[in-house]
């Protein structure tokens, strides 16, 4: 078992997790992902490495209560752990080399990006963050994000915090005003990813996005992360998650993440309110 050393909620039904797997935080990189299973019978989650320290053995996933599995993780508590931890997988991403990038995070995508921008301080690159949510309790990783940035700042969609508006109008009055930016990294929804790239492709500045992809078994051989880039079908798993953000193709991502809604509620339908399956219980 993988057991959970520390646990902290940070916004509302998201918590950080901090877990022993010393294999796995000995190579770990920027850009690597985890699958994880609480259970036999429980679904192989995917999650982007959120941090991890070679030193202590421990990795830290950051995870968002939004259906019956990340349910189940969210309710793990620290001494419990995984059945399962796989990883590091997935390609890590190039950090050196920058003189300066820009980093733009929306919601939970705070979490993978904050590894990613803190390897690029680490290696000299002047690191300017932008980070987004919906509302000031759902920011998260702002003081992780400040200690690494040479400059931060945020949006909200209802203004509570920074920017009343997007990530994405910050963004742009930036790009407006400095030109010296050779790189952007954007992770956050894929309707955030796509208007990113966009914008970055009228000033035909490098952009980097991940993709959270529907994965199944972390090794593209199910094929259920397919992504199209550049007009050839790539597998997230293993060719990403992170790609050029001027070659994906987004709406064929927007349309992917709804194939399993109906399924998604039908398993919300049968399931106990303490969290156990109730269709395992017939079995």
């Amino acid at each position: 078992m993988y057991r959970i050393l520390d646990k902290e909620v940070i916004a509302v039904k998201i918590v950080k997790l901090k877990v022993e797997a010393p294999e796995v935080a000995a190579k770990a990189k920027p850009g690597h992902f985890l699958i994880v299973r609480v259970n036999e019978k429980a679904e192989r989650i995917p999650l982007t490495i959120a941090d991890y320290n070679q030193q202590e053995g421990t990795v830290t996933i950051i995870v968002q209560e939004v259906g019956f599995s990340s349910r189940q993780i969210c309710n793990l508590e620290v001494g419990e752990g995984f059945l399962d931890l796989v990883g590091p997988l997935g390609e890590p991403i190039k950090t050196e080399g920058y003189n300066k990038v820009v980093c733009i995070g929306g919601g939970l995508g705070n979490a993978p990006l904050y590894p990613k921008a803190k390897s690029l301080k680490e290696d000299g690159t002047e690191v300017v963050s932008i980070l987004g949510a919906q509302t000031a309790d759902k920011l998260i990783l702002e003081e992780e994000f400040d200690e690494i940035s040479d400059e931060l700042y945020m949006a909200t969609d209802d203004g509570s915090k920074g920017h009343e508006g997007f990530v994405t109008e910050v963004l742009e009055d930036l790009l407006k005003q400095e030109d010296d930016f050779e790189l952007a990294i954007a992770i956050g929804p894929m309707i955030m990813m796509k208007v990113v790239s966009e914008l970055t492709a009228k000033y035909s500045l490098e952009t980097i996005v991940s993709l959270n992809s529907l994965m199944v078994d972390g090794t593209g051989m199910c094929g259920g992360c397919r992504v199209t880039v550049g007009e050839e079908t790539k597998f997230a798993c293993v060719d990403g998650p992170a790609f050029d953000g001027h070659l994906v193709d987004f709406d064929e991502q927007l349309r992917r993440q709804q194939f399993y809604t109906d399924q998604e509620e039908e398993v919300k339908q049968c399931q106990h309110v303490g969290g156990e399956h109730q269709c395992h219980k017939k079995e």
